[in-house]
Parts: structure tokens; C-alpha cells; sequence
């Protein structure tokens, strides 16, 4: 055996004319300029020594290739290129096996593609995410990879950025083996198998309509992004051009893309959540240890909670008023379960083991088990701290009780309880088993261990946590709160309620305000003005046709009839809300303006920026980019435009 090294992430042995490869480039083995480096000069060496006949590529750790390292974007280009390295992998005159030990992503697996066979461990995970990040893979990923499982697929893969199994993979052909024993020994096995150069093979051929078909599926996600339309387009290519043709255009594309707006605000979201949830001096206290989660309330949100933790491997006590409502509460914890087995989220298996973890009974003195109580009751004040302070008689010392509150003051509730260092909010987005982001919100009396934890249950839970402050509605609530206000203010102005949320979808929401409004339900927003009414500044501007819609019985889409009309459940606009506006704008004596969409959109866009920027100057978020992952994550803001932060920076 015979130990090489290639450069600081690359190294290899030579056993038996096989050069083993391993790319060490922790945490996932990114194609950083010194792995590039590092993998051409192994191409160099194996090509002039006799000795070596074949050459195997591996990753350390449980990352075969984690993809390019984007942080080389917008710097000056490194050689050698990684098209560079993928031309000449697949055109060595040895041969070269990927065996591929976990996940090949992006750049990883445009170098698998070129590889002359490809072994994949069962756990391994492929793909060519690029379309996430606003560019399309730059190295042959949309002309190699249709070569192998034809055009239909390959825009399901490529242009939807969706990963698949290792089990997938080999289904749909990518991979030629998943097999049984340790992987670098299977791959030794195969080094006489014939070699199969990727880029010369034919693409095969497929009915248009399937192809079609696919197309269509993937354009109608993209929401406008050009990314996607752009792989659709290349993996078309791919049919028709020559395979030099069809690189080089894909490589043009993809450096038009990657110096795109587009793609600059996805690599800010990227980052974002990388930085997201860290806070200074955090990282050396530990997080207690949770098994047990108790969730107070099993309604909508409850339920949707308990999911979450039923998925994160927790134990789940669900507590409820009585026997009659307990039965209910886990009947909705299992019809969640059960929709997650018919979409294919949960196999029939993990649905079982859910269950055998759940409890949900009446009897509030099980949660004396629980090392984390979460309560999702009616956000009432009274009512929530009533709950608390009866918890503090059951529950042990070291339970941390968390609020699911959205506007509430948690610092009130925690302050009406024995051991308030033990409280901490955790603001649920609903569907709470479905929605990603959770804003943990920090008390000034939160022990750190205890925001630790919450922390790491986030994470467990597969959240993205965001740490907010205490302020009335936290990040998210506040700055759509300031996005409701101006959307009418502008309705006021001029601008009918359409005509916002036109502006808004061409933007990239998936929503205007006024139709998210109407789905909502226009009550609970009338209820807080209705409450906030006594303390409200009057010299501030303030727009009634809402709560005279409300007043009006238009409660939105539940009441058939909102900002909009739906007969039949499809959204129209109401001349009897027009009257409403008109006769609004003429008690203040308003002439109405005309908006174009762009006017309409900076305006509402400078209206969340601007709270956002209230939040950083009071503390309450730690940073711009936490504002525009709340915003993203939570309420519809288009992943391409960055955030409300980022795109008011860009303006």
C-alpha cells in the first residue's frame, strides 16, 4: 500500500494498481479551489504512473461532494475549472469510479456523471440543487444527466432541484449499483467492468408529451424565477446539439445566471440560514436534554406541534380540558400522521411508532414527564398565564415552559410564574407541522441554557429558528403588520385591493396582501385594532374600511366575502367593497391617485424595510438577514428577491 497526497484535502493509497481517492474537505467536501487543484493533479499522476490502472473517487465522511464552494462566487476564477476536471475525468484513458459514499449535490455529481461506472452507499442522497441558488449546473449536469435517464426526468431532477435516494437513483439509472458490503471494496470489484463514457452516449428517446408534460410541472413552480426555465431549456438542448455545443451553452448560461440579482439574493438566503439562530457566547453553553414534550392544547396549532415533535423522535403528552376533548385531539394528531402517509411523506411503519409515542389525556398531572411544555391555548393573557402559574404546581423544577403566543407579551407571562429564567416563546407558524420557521423568542429573564435548548429543539424539530426580542407581534407579525398597514393606506390613496395584489404576485408573492387577508380571516386583526383602539395615537392615520367590512359580516373566504367575493369559491372583485373604498376616500376628502405595479410594490417594500430596520435599531432582531428569513418563511416573500432587507439594499 502506498499513502499519496495530492494537496491539503486530497489524498489517496494505491493497492493493487487501484488509486483510492478520498476528498477531505470538511464539512462537505465542497470543490474549493484547493480540491480542484488537488483532483487535477491526481489525473496528472495517475495518467504517467504504470502502476496505477484504475482510479476510484471517494469522500470522507458521510459527504461524497457537497457541490461547488460558493463562496468563491463573484471572486476572481481559480484554475483548473471544474469543467475543466469533469472533460478530462471522463475522457482519462483509465478508469474512474465514483463510489459514492453520501451525498453527491451539485457539483459532486456532475463529477460522478463523468466517472465511468458510479457506486452509491444506501444512505447516499443525489442531485443538482443549482436552480435553488438561482444558477443551473455549470459543468455538464444538464448534458450528461439526460444522457442517462432521458429528458423528462432530468428536467424533474434539474429544474425542480429535487435530490433523490441512493434506491431512486439506481431506478431511474443514474447509479449502476448500490451494494450490500463496504463500498470501496465493492468498487475494487468492478474495475474490469466495461467503461462507459457518459457524454457519449445517445439521449434516449421519449414521447413529447411526456416531456411536455414535465416542462410545464416545472415552470408552473418557478414563479417567475429564470433559473428554472433556463435548465428546462438546456436539458432540451441536450437532445438536439452536439455535446460540445451543449456544454458550452450551458456554461455561458450558467455564468450569466451566477452573476445575476437572482442568484445573489438566493446565496444571501443561503448564508442567511447558516447564520441564523447563533448567538454570541451560546455556543459553549450546553442545551438541557429533552426526550419528553409535553403540548398543552391539541387544537389546529397543538396538533401541528405535536406532529412536529412526533417527528423529531420525541415522546408527546398532549393535554387537553376533558376525556372527550382528549380523544379528539389525538384523533388530529392522527389524521395529520395519516395525510403524511398518503402524500409520501411517512411510510405506515413510522406512522405506527408515532402513535406508540403519543399521549394525549386529560390528566395534567402526566406532565410531570415532560421536560418541555409547550401550550398552544387561546392567545389570551389571562388565560395563558393562568396556565403557567398552575404549571408551576405540577411540572418539575428544571421543565422549561415555552408560549406559542403571537402578539402576547411572554416577559408577562413568564413574571407571573415561580421560576420565570424558565420561560421562553416559541412562535409556531401554522400548519405547524408543515411550516419551517419558528421565531424563539429570547426573555430578558431566559436562562441561556434554556434558549440553548430551545435552540437544538428547534433544530431537531427541522426548523429554521430565528431569535426574536419581546415586542408585540416579534419580527414577523410586526413587519406584516407595518405591510397591512400601508397595502391600505394605499387602498386609500387610490389603488384598489386587485390591483395591490397584481402588483405583489408579479413581484413574486405566492399571494397578494388583500387575498392572504381573505383567507386568513379578517377577524383577528379587527379584534387586536378593536383592543388596541383605547391606546392609539389619534393624530395617526387610520384606514376604517376594514373594520367596516368586518362590521359588514365580511369575514373573508370562510364567510364568502371579504376584501373580495367568492361565489363558487373563486376570488372576484365586489362592487359593493368598491362603494365601500369610495365612500371611504370621499370622508377625507381623498382624491384617488393612479399607482403603477412598481410604485405599488417599493412602496409596500420600503414599508416592511423600514420596521425592519426599527426592529434592528431596538434589539429585537439580531440581524438584517433574520428579518428577511422570517419574512421568507413565513409570510410569502419571494426566496428570489432575498428579503425585504436585502432588496431594499439593492434598490
Amino acid at each position: 500500500m502506498s499513502a499519496l497526497r495530492f494537496s491539503d484535502t486530497i489524498s489517496a493509497e494505491l493497492t493493487d494498481g487501484i488509486l483510492v481517492v478520498t476528498i477531505d474537505n470538511a464539512p462537505v467536501n465542497t470543490l474549493s479551489a484547493d480540491v480542484r487543484a488537488g483532483l487535477m493533479a491526481v489525473l496528472d499522476h495517475a495518467e504517467k504512473d504504470g502502476a496505477v490502472t484504475s482510479v476510484v473517487l471517494t469522500g470522507a465522511g458521510s459527504t461524497f461532494i457537497g457541490g461547488a464552494d460558493i463562496k468563491e462566487f463573484g471572486k476572481p476564477s481559480v484554475e483548473p475549472l471544474l469543467p475543466d476536471i469533469i472533460t478530462r475525468i471522463e475522457a482519462f484513458p483509465k478508469r474512474v469510479i465514483a463510489a459514492i459514499n453520501g451525498a453527491a449535490l451539485g457539483g459532486g455529481l456532475e463529477v460522478a456523471l463523468a466517472c465511468h461506472r458510479r457506486l452509491a452507499a444506501p444512505a447516499a442522497k443525489l442531485g443538482l440543487p443549482e436552480v435553488k441558488l438561482g444558477i443551473v449546473p455549470g459543468a455538464g449536469g444538464t448534458q450528461r444527466l439526460p444522457r442517462l435517464i432521458g429528458i423528462a426526468a432530468a428536467i424533474d431532477m434539474i429544474a425542480n432541484g429535487r435530490v433523490v435516494s441512493a434506491a431512486e437513483a439506481l431506478k431511474l439509472g443514474i447509479v449502476d449499483d448500490i451494494p450490500n458490503g463496504e463500498l470501496i471494496a465493492e468498487a475494487r470489484t468492478t474495475v474490469t467492468a466495461p467503461m462507459r463514457r457518459t457524454g457519449l452516449l445517445a439521449v434516449p428517446s421519449e414521447a413529447s408529451e411526456t416531456i411536455a408534460k414535465a416542462a410545464a410541472d416545472a415552470l408552473s413552480k418557478a414563479r417567475g424565477q429564470r433559473a428554472p426555465a433556463e435548465a428546462v431549456r438546456l436539458v432540451r438542448l441536450a437532445a438536439t446539439a452536439p455535446l460540445s455545443e451543449g456544454l458550452a451553452e450551458e456554461r455561458r448560461t450558467f455564468v450569466e445566471l451566477r452573476d445575476s440579482d437572482e442568484a445573489a439574493a438566493l446565496r444571501h438566503v443561503f448564508f442567511a440560514e447558516r447564520a441564523a439562530g447563533k448567538v454570541a457566547g451560546l455556543e459553549t453553553v450546553a442545551p438541557r436534554k429533552i426526550e419528553t414534550v409535553g403540548i398543552v392544547g391539541t387544537g389546529l396549532m397543538g396538533s401541528g406541534i405535536a406532529v412536529s415533535a412526533l417527528n423529531g423522535g420525541y415522546r408527546v403528552i398532549g393535554i387537553e380540558q376533558n376525556a372527550a376533548a382528549a380523544e379528539k385531539g389525538r384523533e388530529r394528531i392522527a389524521e395529520l400522521l395519516d395525510k403524511a402517509v398518503q402524500t409520501g411523506r411517512l411510510d405506515t411503519a413510522g406512522r405506527e411508532d408515532r402513535l406508540g409515542r403519543l399521549t394525549v389525556t386529560a390528566d395534567t398531572q402526566q406532565l410531570v414527564q415532560a421536560d418541555i411544555v409547550i401550550e398552544a391555548v387561546f392567545d389570551d393573557l389571562a388565560v395563558k398565564t393562568e396556565l403557567f402559574q398552575r404549571l408551576d404546581g405540577i411540572v418539575r423544577a428544571d421543565t422549561i415552559l415555552a408560549t406559542n403566543t403571537s402578539y402576547l407579551d411572554p416577559e408577562a407571562i413568564a413574571a407571573a410564574t415561580e421560576l420565570p429564567e424558565r420561560v421562553v416563546g416559541l412562535h409556531f407558524f401554522s400548519p405547524a407541522n408543515i411550516m419551517r420557521l419558528l421565531e424563539v423568542v429570547n426573555c430578558k429573564e431566559t436562562a441561556p441554557d434554556v434558549l440553548a435548548t430551545a435552540l437544538a429543539l428547534a433544530k431537531r424539530l427541522g426548523k429554521l429558528p430565528i431569535i426574536s426580542g419581546v415586542t408585540e407581534g416579534f419580527i414577523g407579525n410586526r413587519v406584516f403588520s407595518a405591510y397591512r398597514r400601508e397595502a391600505e393606506y394605499m387602498v386609500e390613496d387610490g389603488a384598489s385591493p386587485q390591483e395591490i395584489d397584481t402588483a405583489l404576485e408579479a413581484y413574486g408573492f405566492p399571494m397578494g396582501p388583500f387575498a392572504v387577508f381573505d383567507m386568513a380571516g379578517l377577524e383577528i386583526a379587527w379584534a387586536r385594532r378593536k383592543r388596541q383602539a383605547a391606546i392609539r395615537d389619534p393624530a395617526e392615520r387610520y384606514v376604517v374600511i376594514a373594520d367596516r367590512l368586518c362590521e359588514a359580516g365580511r369575514f373573508g373566504q370562510k364567510t364568502g366575502r371579504g376584501w373580495y367575493a367568492y361565489p363558487d369559491g373563486k376570488r372576484t372583485v365586489d362592487p359593493e367593497v368598491t362603494a365601500m373604498i369610495e365612500a371611504a376616500r370621499a370622508e377625507k376628502d381623498i382624491v384617488p391617485k393612479h399607482f403603477t405595479a412598481d410604485e405599488i410594490a417599493a412602496r409596500l417594500l420600503k414599508a416592511m424595510a423600514d420596521e425592519g430596520e426599527l426592529l434592528l435599531s431596538e434589539g429585537i432582531a439580531a440581524r438584517a438577514s433574520d428579518i428577511d428569513l422570517v419574512m421568507i418563511n413565513g409570510y410569502g416573500f419571494p426566496a428570489s428577491k432575498g428579503g425585504p432587507m436585502f432588496a431594499a439594499d439593492r434598490r
